[in-house]
């Protein structure tokens, strides 16, 4: 099947996320949709708006030629969920969603459902926690006490795991709990454990009491959501402390400071925004949703210089596609599509920026760069407010307008025009840069199917080096390897200058570059602050407080290596101190197969039916090869089964633990699904995973060691994208693979 046509110029791992994660498929799983065909679907859904506003046909068949045009030349694409669901019958277009959490059990409840209904929808969801009465304060119905809004956190986190989104996106929660709530030490420590709320980001919302009582070494108030009385007092600088040593030792939590978002809600008089998506980038209200699109800046250059033409054009065309998006779009509950379609709210934002600055020959970390990222997001924000007008002189503004902070200065469709997301599948699609971040790479491998790698260049990069006559394939390889160019002299200072990468930043840049973007924005910008591993708490701090001075709303920062599962996708990234270093490119050679060697066969039934799983040990003890057979099965099953156990035996061989494989593995759900003694089977793989898993036990137990008798030594830790096994990269406020489009943010 031919995927793409002369009109839409995508790389061979663009096409391979669409396929993958937006594309039609057949119950097979066959893709069943082209790439043009998929532009096509959503041009003509969303133009369908105009019909409603009393445009003919005919005009309606423009509209839809040009939002057409503006996504197969890459030069804008709407969020995810838009680009899945158009046109199809889910119809879910919205990516962000914000839940209120009141202080009832019936509350609690509604909430965990709305956010299974959204999560299964495609959208993320956040939350505020901070109305929940604390950790043992009086249950008034019951007498007895409360258990505390982190034990409820649990409740949404178990609730997303559990809920499957058939693939394509995965369930994403912001978790929020203001700085005065008395539990807030106990909320920011919750993630110590890198293995709870998985499904969480969670973030501290700073006041700016909060922030002046740390500048003064003063105590704070905390106080009882349910009596509004003071519980306790707290030094604000050892609490400040603390959130900077977590977020330090694993990125989180975040801060978002509220009271400067709530200074620029549009609409006070209808409610305070007390959380935010996932990303943090789109404060929302109680029952809010946000559509957000991003423009590709890295089209929008010609002569090395900002080509602000085409860019007004393509500003108005999607603020006008964004607006129709809040028509057309299937709410997947009645209260949001009131909520939303009563602000109207949109967000614009960017991708392509770092690829811009290239086209134009100037630093990510110059002065230079800052002043084109105000003139751009400047223009972008006028124009985009200007457009918006337009829509409402002649659609009406939002119903929301009087009482809000626009009245009587400029009547506009929508109550926010700006965000800045992660585009982290869209900027793969778009084969540009990420939001406003630097490059995550000027050269890298990555992983394709059966092993094989190929060598990833900047194209601009690699044009350049062609062009001043130092480009080899060794140069690359050595640069994919080092993650800079910093350290090559063979390439000229004016180039490094250039191609900078997020490592070669210093995080204060980082802020700066947040902090200009953020001037011209109606919500906020998602990004990350990079650190290298050597990084101090007192770095993490002073970046805390340059984002506080400089106006942002949040900030979100990463220290290389600081969690369990990153990928060690450059040579920058090191252990913790007294963890066992582990290089990059360390080669691992699997143990020999012994001459002789014992093993069990067990029997487990499948959906797809009976497994014969066949787990042999070697000489001392340890778990060395697994096999498959499926009975009469055959065909993909079986395929599949055997393909399992080949890389099941590899793992084993090069010394993984058992208990990471099982993990990897249980759990895993197909459409056949069937229920054997001791409970369901969810799929072959997770048939294999509790094979092993007895296996483990029984072993255990004979050995009487309470767990480990099968010998293994220390676990390699090394992480990759739970999907395909390529680079995970720090971004835009998520985590991204860029081999496979996999993020873990929704």
């Amino acid at each position: 099947m031919e995927h793409a046509s002369a009109t839409v110029n995508l790389t061979p791992n663009s096409l391979k996320v669409l396929e993958k994660r937006y594309l039609k498929k057949n119950e097979d799983g066959k893709v069943v949709e082209t790439v043009e065909a998929l532009f096509r679907r959503v041009a003509v859904a969303i133009a369908a708006a105009d019909l409603l506003h009393g445009k003919s046909e005919p005009e309606v068949m423009l509209v839809e030629e040009e939002f057409y045009e503006m996504m197969t030349s890459l030069d804008f694409l709407p969020n995810s969920p838009t680009l899945m669901n158009a046109g199809r019958k889910l119809g879910q277009l919205s990516a962000c969603f914000v839940i209120p959490i009141e202080d009832s059990m019936e509350s609690i409840f509604d909430a965990v459902k709305h956010t299974a209904i959204i999560h299964k929808s495609g959208g993320g969801t956040g939350f505020s926690f901070s109305n929940l009465r604390p950790h043992g304060d009086i249950v008034g119905s019951t007498k007895g006490v409360s258990s505390g809004p982190i034990s409820f956190m649990t409740v949404f986190d178990t609730a997303t795991e559990a809920v499957k989104q058939g693939g394509t996106r995965r369930g994403a929660n912001m978790g929020i709990l203001r700085v005065d709530h008395p539990n807030i030490i106990e909320f920011m420590t919750a993630k110590d454990d890198n293995q709870r709320f998985n499904n969480f980001n969670i973030s501290v919302a700073i006041t700016d009491s909060f922030m002046q009582a740390v500048a003064d070494d003063t105590d704070y108030d905390l106080l009882n959501p349910r009596t509004k009385k003071v519980v306790k007092k707290l030094r604000a600088r050892e609490v400040f402390e603390q959130i900077v040593n977590h977020a330090w030792k694993n990125g989180e939590p975040g801060i978002v400071f509220i009271d400067r978002i709530n200074a620029s809600n549009p609409t006070p008089h209808v409610g305070q925004i007390e959380s935010t998506n996932p990303c943090g980038e789109q404060p929302l209200l109680p029952y809010e949703s946000c559509n957000l699109g991003s423009i590709n800046l890295a089209m929008m250059v010609a002569d090395k210089a900002v080509a602000y033409t085409k860019l007004q054009k393509t500003i108005w065309k999607a603020v006008h596609f964004l607006d129709n998006v809040i028509e057309v779009n299937k709410y997947p509950i009645e209260k949001i599509g009131e909520v939303t379609k009563s602000n109207r709210k949109i967000g614009l934002g960017v991708m392509g920026w770092a690829d811009m600055l290239i086209q134009m020959g100037i630093p990510y970390n110059s002065d230079s760069a800052i002043t084109v990222a105000e003139e751009v997001m400047g223009f972008i924000q006028s124009e985009a407010r200007k457009a918006s007008a337009a829509l409402a002189a002649d659609r009406g503004v939002f119903p929301n307008y009087e009482g809000s902070i626009y009245d009587g200065k400029i009547r506009l469709r929508n109550a926010t025009v700006t965000t800045i997301a992660p585009t982290g599948t869209l900027s793969i699609i778009a084969s540009c840069s990420s939001g406003v971040e630097p490059l995550f790479a000027v050269s890298y491998v990555r992983n394709v199917m059966e092993g094989t790698k190929l060598l990833e260049v900047n194209p601009y990069f690699e044009k350049i080096a062609k062009e001043r006559g130092f480009w080899s394939r060794d140069l690359m390889e050595r640069i994919a390897d080092a993650g800079s160019l910093q350290e090559f002299d063979e390439i000229p200072d004016d180039v490094k200058a250039v191609f900078v990468t997020a490592h070669d930043i210093s995080p204060l840049e980082h802020v700066t570059m947040q902090a200009a973007f953020q001037k011209y924005i109606d919500n906020a910008v998602s990004k990350t602050v990079n650190f290298s591993h050597d990084a101090t708490p007192k770095d993490v701090e002073d970046v805390y407080m340059l984002a506080y001075q400089l106006n942002c709303k949040g900030v979100t920062v990463y220290r290389d290596g600081s969690r369990e599962d990153q990928v060690l996708s450059t040579g920058r990234t090191k252990q913790e101190p007294g963890a066992e270093a582990v290089p990059t490119q360390m080669k691992i050679v699997p143990r020999k197969r012994p001459e002789n060697i014992k093993g069990d066969t067990r029997h487990m039934k499948t959906g797809c039916g009976n497994i014969y799983v066949t787990v042999n040990s070697d000489e001392h003890g340890q778990l060395f090869e697994l096999f498959t057979h499926m009975g009469k099965a055959g065909g993909c099953a079986s395929s599949q089964a055997e393909a399992i156990g080949r890389l099941v035996s590899l793992a084993l061989r090069s010394n993984i633990e058992p208990e990471v494989i099982v993990k990897q593995l249980k759990g895993i759900t197909c459409h056949n699904q069937a229920w054997a003694p001791g409970g369901k089977i969810t799929s072959c793989s997770d048939a294999i995973a509790k094979a092993v898993e007895l296996y483990v036990h029984r072993g255990s137990k004979a050995n009487g060691n309470g767990g480990n008798g099968h010998g293994h030594g220390e676990t390699m830790r090394i992480g990759a994208c739970p999907e395909c096994g390529g680079a995970v990269e720090h971004e835009g406020g998520c985590a991204v693979c860029h081999s496979c489009g996999f993020t873990k943010c929704s």
